[in-house]
């Protein structure tokens, strides 16, 4: 073998693996320096309202392998959401689900409310209906959940994201598919990987306007004070939820939590990362 060839080789492989595939759950100095966060620490919940440490303790949320997990069929399902707060903001992420998953990222949280299965509305046709009977009557309470167990429901924007092949709510077409804005703005393209392999996800909000991208490519785009949005929102709570229909329909730009989904099914999150922007000029 030449010695210039030899010279190229041994320099090639004395590369560090992390160079070429950086490790998960953290930061690089460039990342720092352009004030990246880091909202997952690969260990703990630091950050987040650990449901675990919660009265009764929720049972939903796990860390393994250096990843966020959701654990199916808890007693108590309830999202995993932020301490912080933020406004306009860039946040990436990395996903993975298992055949026939369901999950999301929630942004613009706008509250949340306890749905207890033991004080469902009798005869209830919707989960609009069962979420607009609880809204109206406040039946249900998280310290005392029936023997049924509950769902914490969080109101907000989701990013949705699923197995688009397989799961019977994506075969519905593009609004219910990953990079859609769940039922209000269809994703544009299905730029997913292959079922249990790992995605990144991102997400810009600046002002009233978002961007998804998934995998290098943007999905979505879209005015949240916009008429289709305003419409969407009308078409699924007015009738039965009004409330909750008032609160996504008027959103404000505000600083909010962010929200990792608790849909019961297999999923795992890692490397979510944001930075604060400037807010938009008005």
């Amino acid at each position: 073998m030449p010695r210039s060839i030899s010279l190229a080789l041994t320099l090639l492989l004395s590369i560090p693996a992390a160079a070429a595939d950086p490790a998960p759950n953290r930061l690089t100095a460039q990342e720092k320096t352009d004030g990246w966060l880091l909202l997952f620490d690969g260990r703990t919940l630091n950050g987040w309202h650990d449901p675990r440490k919660k009265s009764p303790p929720g049972d939903g949320w796990t860390i393994e392998d250096g990843a966020i997990r959701v654990l199916p069929n808890p007693r108590i399902r309830e999202d995993l959401i932020t301490t912080r707060k933020f406004r306009d903001f860039e946040l990436t992420f990395d996903w993975r689900l298992e055949k026939g998953s369901n999950t999301g990222l929630k942004y613009r949280v706008q509250g949340s409310f306890f749905l207890d299965r033991g004080k469902y509305k009798p005869g209830a046709k919707s989960f609009e209906e069962i979420v607009g009977y609880e809204l109206a009557n406040r039946l249900s309470d998280r310290s005392h959940p029936s023997e049924k167990g509950g769902e914490e429901y969080v109101i907000a924007m989701e990013y949705q994201l699923i197995d688009n092949a397989t799961h019977r709510d994506a075969r519905r077409g593009p609004l219910y598919q990953t990079g859609a804005i769940y039922s209000m703005v269809p994703a544009s393209r299905d730029a997913t990987k292959p079922v249990g392999e790992w995605n990144t996800s991102r997400v810009i909000l600046r002002g009233d306007k978002v961007e998804h991208y998934l995998n290098g490519e943007k999905v979505n785009e879209a005015m949240l004070n916009s008429s289709a949005i305003r419409d969407a929102v009308a078409k699924r709570w007015q009738k039965d939820a009004p409330t909750l229909y008032e609160q996504l329909a008027g959103m404000p730009q505000k600083a909010c939590p962010i929200a990792l989904q608790h849909h019961n099914d297999a999923a795992w999150f890692r490397n979510i990362k944001i930075r604060e922007l400037k807010p938009a000029v008005r």
